[in-house]
């Protein structure tokens, strides 16, 4: 029983090797062939692989963000404040621990967003402040945040900010100036607090910068005058725990909302949509082309053999082994060309980790990011076995038509 397939392969090889001959026939012809075919593959795979190296880096970027979750109110999610922290989390202490216990995650961050104005003394404007835990903030996201001038913020320090670049550009301050923040309560009064400045960052978004304020989560609630917070991030241990951690979390917490980071994030939905349209009508315009040049070829052949190929039919060969045979040939440009591709794109991925290239700011922000080709098996298997599907399905589309006339109508063939 084991012995058929292996028969039943071994019975292709002949006609596999005289599709392989029969490309040789024409040399020029099939070098051609196989070049549009390797070029096209290539910039399906390259194309491919920049747009998921793209989506994985804005899905990081948006988890490193919010967290994997955002735990808060429902109606902090969809509902306006009339005053700040209205929706905001109590006992956040408590659900922190209780959050903890769960293996796959790995650390709870509180966020207490609120907004207000910010003076120099001079000049006040209006700031978009969040309070976040420093320590653990900054050792969970990493290098979220470039600094500028000064440092981060330490876990043991209140009473101090940093600044985004716009903002501090704005306000005419520097690490160790001195700034006072105006808000109002939970209550509705207002509320105001002297602050020194420990540091100026950017998020490499200008709009952003312009309003950015970190300061430390007791000042925050100092300033505001409670003990809530406005949600809570959960990082897990790895990106694909986020839909099964998500559905567990939210029938333990009842009436607590829990949203993804994909949820939290309508530049990256944004992104990806547009980017498949792209990278989608892209790949199928070369697809279109590759699959017509190998068909272009396969006609031109069977053109060129019509006498020979009556001449076969009037030896007994079957039309279906003939049909056989020169989608066989197409496979083999086309599985030339297509493995040949492939192997550029790797050679192109492996030579950009190698030489950086940076890439000009997208718009709306101003720092660069290095040219990434996400390259992977399964990427580069589909694409192949699309290729040589649609190659070979054309040629024996292509050969059909002659294979079947009449053997002397073929013989007479000038």
């Amino acid at each position: 029983m084991n012995a058929l397939p292996l028969l039943s392969w071994m019975s292709w090889l002949p006609w596999l090797r005289f599709a392989w001959l029969n490309t040789l026939r024409n040399r020029r012809r099939s070098l051609v062939t196989v070049t549009i075919a390797a070029l096209g593959t290539a910039a399906i795979l390259i194309a491919s692989g920049f747009a998921q190296s793209t989506y994985r880096g804005l899905a990081e970027a948006a988890a490193r963000t919010t967290g994997h979750l955002v735990i808060a109110q429902p109606a902090q999610f969809d509902g306006d404040e009339d005053v700040p922290l209205q929706h905001g989390l109590s006992g956040a202490d408590a659900l922190t621990r209780q959050l903890l216990a769960d293996p796959q995650v790995r650390q709870v961050l509180p966020r207490v967003e609120f907004s207000g104005l910010i003076s120099n003394g001079d000049k006040s404007t209006v700031m978009t402040a969040v309070g976040i835990a420093p320590d653990a903030e900054f050792a969970v996201k990493g290098p979220f945040l470039t600094v500028k001038s000064g440092r981060v913020l330490a876990g043991q320090e209140r009473d101090t900010v940093m600044l985004g670049a716009g903002l501090a550009r704005s306000l005419k301050a520097d690490a160790g100036s001195s700034l006072t923040l105006l808000v109002s309560t939970t209550a509705g009064a207002l509320n105001a607090r002297d602050v020194l400045v420990a540091g100026v960052v950017t998020t490499g978004i200008a709009e952003i910068d312009q309003r950015l304020v970190y300061t430390d989560v007791a000042t925050a609630q100092s300033l505001l005058v409670t003990d809530k917070v406005s949600s809570l991030g959960v990082f897990l241990d790895r990106m694909d725990a986020t839909l099964p951690a998500r559905d567990r979390l939210q029938a333990a917490l009842g009436t607590l909302t829990v949203r993804t980071w994909e949820e939290q994030a309508p530049f990256y939905r944004s992104v990806r949509a547009l980017y498949n349209r792209i990278f989608g009508a892209l790949g199928l315009i070369l697809g279109v082309i590759v699959v017509f040049v190998v068909t272009n070829a396969m006609a031109m052949a069977v053109i060129e053999r019509t006498r020979e190929i009556g001449t076969l039919r009037a030896l007994g060969t079957l039309p279906g082994q003939l049909v056989r045979s020169l989608a066989l040939e197409g496979l083999v440009l086309g599985g030339t060309g297509g493995l040949l591709g492939a192997l550029i794109a790797v050679v192109v991925s492996v030579g950009l980790l190698l030489f950086p290239v940076q890439m000009p700011p997208p718009p709306g922000r101003t720092v660069g990011y290095p040219l990434v080709i996400d390259l992977h098996a399964g990427l580069c298997a589909a694409t192949l076995l699309g290729m040589l599907a649609l190659v070979m399905l054309a040629s024996a589309l292509v050969a059909r038509r002659t294979v079947r006339r009449p053997v002397v109508e073929a013989l007479a063939h000038v």
